[in-house]
């Protein structure tokens, strides 16, 4: 690896996220009257969503983020309540600061901010969820200037983080499939580290297009065993929702699940467990929420900025290991930290 590789990049993507929270804080206060709900006492998550009109999603959106931001607990029953820090944004509380955090309510990405935790999402889908395929619409990634732009946008964090995953990932001469696998760098960089393995990478053909590109750039980097990348190699197009996915030892999850509302993820957990072999292991790379959904504040953010643009958010390791299980894996506890606020975890078939 190059001598930056101990260099964790985090502090560039936390301060790029942290503009969804700021968004989701002042649409608390002045859009959702979030605090002057509590500010009689402590409610169940359930009784705050339906006060404010809220669904499952943009309130796991919403409620860890306040959290986060110290101005909401939950209390020894499991309720929200406001923290003395919160109570600075509520009508009883002199002083306090929701005139100067009204000073940002108009902001354009604040009032859009809080019709998409309303609506959970925005009123015009097609204009609002940017990379994932909606209903029987056409996936947006089968656009070929949108899937290269994309593509290629997420491909600095893939070099990055793929070198640290690879080294994560077990040692074979089995099979690896790396499904929705974008660049094709996690899949590169594990077959550089196991020469006798072989790899499929899925996804759609525009995506398929651009990392084929990739790897011509890989394999002719001039690292030791990179030339013999290509032949081990499969590319398929395909849609990991309704295609048969191939047989394989390990699967690959890589920053996947959190595009997508819990019951696809339910469905994919399923779909995934059916592809592994007997003692084959399926692996997630991705940003988790603490199992207490109260944090951490990087993560949070994220789940901000992917539910602005995906179906989804970012989901707690719990929540993952409650769909393997579902799917008849078998969960470790390892928690494996990389970089940028990611980690991996990863289960097994019996």
């Amino acid at each position: 690896m190059p001598e930056t590789a101990s260099l964790d990049l985090a502090p560039i993507t936390r301060h790029l996220r942290a503009m969804f929270g700021s968004r989701l804080l002042i649409a608390a206060v002045h859009h959702l009257n979030v605090f002057e709900e509590l500010s009689d006492g402590p409610l169940s998550i359930t009784e705050l969503r339906q006060r404010l009109g809220l669904k499952e999603r943009p309130a796991s959106v919403l409620f860890p983020a306040l959290c986060a931001m110290e101005m909401l607990e939950y209390s020894e029953t499991g309720d929200l309540q406001i923290t003395a820090l919160g109570r600075y944004l509520t009508q009883e509380q002199t002083p306090n600061l929701i005139g100067y955090v009204g000073l940002e309510k108009d902001d354009p990405g604040a009032v859009e901010m809080a019709v998409r935790l309303r609506n959970d999402g925005p009123l015009e889908t097609p204009h609002g969820i940017s990379y994932v395929k909606d209903g029987d619409e056409p996936s947006p990634m089968d656009d070929a200037e949108l899937s290269r732009m994309f593509t290629l946008g997420l491909a600095g964090r893939a070099r990055k983080l793929s070198p640290i995953v690879a080294a994560s990932l077990p040692k074979t001469d089995g099979h690896l499939l790396d499904v929705a696998g974008g660049t094709g760098f996690y899949t590169y960089e594990w077959l550089l580290l196991n020469p006798d393995a072989t790899a499929t990478l899925l996804d759609r053909p525009a995506v398929l297009a651009v990392a084929a590109e990739l790897l011509d750039e890989f394999s002719q980097s001039g690292r030791p065993g990179a030339e013999t990348v290509r032949d081990r190699v499969t590319f398929l197009p395909g849609d990991m929702l309704t295609d048969e996915l191939p047989k394989t030892d390990i699967l690959l999850a890589a920053s996947l699940f959190h595009d997508w509302p819990t019951d696809t993820c339910q469905l994919l957990a399923h779909r995934f467990a059916a592809a592994l072999r007997p003692g084959g292991q399926l692996w997630v790379h991705d940003a988790f929420l603490n199992d207490e959904l109260d944090g951490p504040l990087a993560v949070t953010d994220y789940s901000a900025q992917l539910f602005w643009g995906t179906k989804g958010r970012c989901y707690s390791r719990n929540e993952y290991r409650q769909w393997f299980s579902a799917a008849d894996l078998e969960s470790t506890d390892e928690n494996i930290p990389t970089q940028m606020d990611y980690g991996l975890i990863w289960a097994r078939k019996p």
